[in-house]
């Protein structure tokens, strides 16, 4: 079953000047997958088996750590309650059925409307082992944008978690140098943020003056 987040109106969701892709009548239903339901299929319940033994052999059951289990494009994504990150992580890294030892990277995601869950940070992991991928996903609210830093599971985690500090403003607590990557530091604000105003230069071409995209008219 899908969640829908948000029914977005035009190209780029804005209302009234500022698309000028003339393709404002447009109407797209922004939605993610709900949990999936065993068998999830292939090596997924596999997996997902031996990382509930796992966890709570160490004491943190199941549930308490994952909130869902989602099976969607033929990939396996859990979502893990904040708190837990770094415990699932290094489950998943350390023991010898599971073994995905490859942290892949550190991206955000924002949507505005999932309300109280407004970002989301994903982590790619994989299992040179076994030859396997899967995907980590915590939501937190704008509000509270604090998530357990990875780096000492994972230390290649670093610049990906500043870089998703910096463009999204979730922040990785005990991060060992959580500072900006890509912009300057003292930058207002984070970037792609999709409340982030898109900003741009008036530029002047051949006698005419080309305003910033967010003060054109609406072609609508």
């Amino acid at each position: 079953m899908l969640e829908v987040v948000q029914v977005r109106e035009g190209m780029f969701g804005v209302h009234g000047s500022g698309d000028t892709s003339g393709f404002g009548g447009l109407v797209a239903t922004i939605a993610m997958p709900g949990p999936s339901e065993r068998p999830y299929g292939g090596w997924f319940d596999e997996v997902v088996d031996v990382l509930a033994e796992v966890l709570e052999e160490g004491g943190t059951p199941f549930d308490a750590a994952i909130e869902k289990v989602v099976v969607d494009r033929g990939e396996l994504t859990l979502h893990v309650h904040r708190e837990h990150v770094v415990t699932v992580c290094r489950a998943l890294r350390d023991d010898q059925d599971l073994r995905f030892e490859l942290g892949l990277g550190v991206s955000g995601v924002h949507y505005p409307h999932d309300t109280g869950r407004e970002l989301h940070a994903v982590y790619h992991l994989m299992s040179v082992t076994h030859t396997r991928r899967l995907r980590l996903e915590v939501s937190v609210p704008d509000a509270d944008p604090h998530i357990p830093s990875s780096v000492p599971v994972y230390p290649g985690h670093d610049w990906h978690e500043r870089e998703t500090w910096d463009f999204f403003g979730i922040v990785f607590d005990g991060h060992p140098g959580l500072a900006r990557i890509e912009m300057p530091d003292d930058w207002p604000g984070h970037p792609q943020r999709k409340d982030y105003p898109l900003g741009g230069i008036p530029v002047e071409y051949k006698g005419a003056h080309i305003p910033p995209p967010d003060t054109r008219r609406s072609y609508s």
